[in-house]
């Protein structure tokens, strides 16, 4: 096979890109996986992973400089010394705002999934049933039960620590041992769950950190370092680096390609199908063409879309899988930064052991059963307790051998609690290409134009008021209510712009994420979903992969794509 021709090619690394190039290799198929950004090798290119904050020339705080440079990064708490060079270049990357959108990426092998926050929850029943339901946007083509099997699938090979709670609106899944709450999380839980009557439940957070080793993958457990972001070498939580590619490159049916900036997809008009992808080299700035049989696109939402806008416009102004019109259309995020923390008495006397890479949990309980409210959807909350420590401030001290003592001792117990609500998918919030600006490599760039609704400006209201009400509930005290002004993006949740669905006059992709017009292109990334939920997203990318390589496969087979 000459290599510039494979079965299947694969853009994007990151937990969906990597999830396909699996799958599709596993199966037997040559695939080629086309990275943007440089690659990055497992453990050996991990150079922070043993760090701590004194090891850094400015004790991990972000430079003028980088603040000038990294200005989206700025916003949040993404710009620092320790994951410096993780993110995309904005530089050389720029993107334009119509409205705020703070655009979270990783242009690397591995993309975000070296950077993810790891929390990993399936969707229930009614996630998939509200659209129809509430006469929002579209309806899934898909509902639980389609996907119930794939969760099983992907939850046993990327390890997802957790408990089976029972509970309808959290499914439960295929776990490894929990990670245990602290004394005062299990306190506060207790008297959560008595003073509302089993209604709001704090539970363990279900993460893909793996509380048991893998041999067969070559992992180790987690080591509570809580150091996940700089790379975990020990391979303990899910990642491209420590499973996906690893299963893939086994298989010896894989070819990774870094700096490979996928510029279309190639477009047989008489046959419906893409043929391949043309890209440019990000070192040599040459174009090369890869042909495939299929594609998987897995850049990323925003990228993913920005790939079909771009491609076959010679049919299509708007590009291969615009002809609904909502290409581009229906931007979702979950938005946060809105909660409660309070102070916790009685536990001086009290520690834990090692620094857990998670927290607590609260699952959705507003618009669910007999709850209703004056907004559709609603929201869970992340959070945790925790004693201050070393970095804390000493008011009484500001040099020498007291406050040396003073900062070795542990702080008071503080407890917070953060919403994660859903957004609804609505045409009006959107991207597009702009021609205007380019980047570095001569290609238009995407506009943002996104914007909160009434419907979540309202549901943000209850998100701090009810977190102090569990606060104050618990008979804890210095209760802060806050909210942060969250602005789109920010939650790095980003989804829709090619959302499945039943019409092809109203959706981008089928039942099976495959474009309408091009049954040989799969979308299964953030860019495919049609609505929200509140829960993280990633898990459902990656049952949602499987599921669509397993089908394209099969469809290979019988000569269908």
């Amino acid at each position: 096979m000459a290599n510039n021709d494979y079965d299947a090619i694969v853009i994007g690394s990151g937990i969906s890109g990597g999830w396909a190039a699996k799958e599709l290799a596993e199966k037997g198929l040559k695939v080629l996986m086309l990275e943007r950004g440089r690659n990055i090798e497992h453990v050996k290119d991990y150079v922070n992973a043993h760090k701590e904050a004194w090891d850094y020339p400015h004790r991990d705080v972000p430079t003028q400089q980088m603040h000038l440079d990294y200005p989206v990064l700025s916003r949040g708490y993404q710009l620092n010394e320790s994951t410096f060079g993780m993110w995309a270049n904005e530089q050389e990357s720029p993107y334009v705002e119509k409205q705020p959108f703070t655009w979270i990426r990783g242009y690397h092998v591995g993309g975000r999934s070296l950077l993810w926050g790891r929390h990993s929850y399936r969707w229930n029943e009614e996630d998939f049933l509200a659209n129809a339901k509430e006469g929002v946007a579209v309806d899934w083509p898909i509902r639980y039960e389609d996907l119930a099997p794939w969760y099983d699938y992907v939850e046993r090979f990327a390890g997802i620590s957790g408990n089976r709670d029972g509970l309808d609106v959290l499914p439960d899944g295929q776990f490894l041992p929990a990670m245990e709450l602290n004394c005062v999380e299990k306190d506060v839980a207790a008297r959560v769950k008595k003073a509302f009557k089993g209604t709001r439940h704090i539970l363990n957070a279900r993460m893909a950190n793996i509380t048991k080793a893998m041999p067969e993958q070559n992992r180790v457990n987690c080591q509570y370092r809580r150091k996940c972001w700089l790379g975990c070498p020990f391979g303990a939580y899910f990642s491209t680096q420590s499973s996906t590619l690893p299963a893939a490159m086994k298989t010896g049916n894989l070819t990774v390609r870094p700096f490979s900036i996928v510029t279309r997809l190639l477009y047989d008009k008489d046959k419906k199908r893409a043929t391949g992808v043309e890209i440019i080299d990000a070192e040599n700035n040459q174009t090369y063409e890869y042909k495939s049989k299929i594609v998987f696109v897995n850049a990323s939402a925003f990228n993913s879309s920005w790939i079909l806008m771009n491609s076959a416009t010679d049919v299509w102004e708007g590009g291969l899988g615009s002809a609904s019109g909502e290409l581009g259309h229906n931007v979702m995020d979950h938005h946060f930064q809105v909660g409660a923390s309070a102070s916790v008495e009685g536990f001086e006397d009290r520690y834990y052991f090692g620094r857990r890479p998670t927290g607590f949990y609260i699952p959705r309980f507003r618009n669910w059963g007999d709850d209703k409210r004056n907004y559709l959807r609603g929201f869970g909350y992340q959070g945790g307790a925790s004693r201050s420590g070393w970095r804390k401030n000493i008011a009484e001290f500001g040099i020498g051998a007291e406050l040396k003592q003073a900062m070795s001792e542990p702080g008071g117990w503080q407890i917070g609690m953060t919403g994660f609500g859903e957004i609804l998918p609505v045409h009006k919030n959107r991207i597009y290409l702009n021609h205007d600006v380019k980047d570095k490599w001569g290609l238009p760039v995407l506009e943002m134009d996104v914007a909160l609704t009434e419907n979540e400006l309202k549901m943000r209201k209850d998100m701090q008021q009810d977190a102090m009400e569990m606060l104050e509930a618990a008979g804890l005290k210095e209760i802060r209510g806050f909210d942060a002004d969250y602005k789109p993006g920010t939650g790095i949740h980003e989804m829709g712009t090619a959302r499945m669905g039943r019409d092809p006059k109203t959706s981008v992709l089928n039942s099976h994420n495959q474009v309408w017009d091009a049954p040989n292109v799969f979308v299964t990334d953030g860019a495919c979903m049609t609505s929200a939920s509140c829960v993280n997203p990633s898990l459902t990318y990656m049952a949602l992969t499987a599921r669509a390589a397993s089908y394209a496969v099969e469809a290979l087979k019988r000569g269908d794509i």
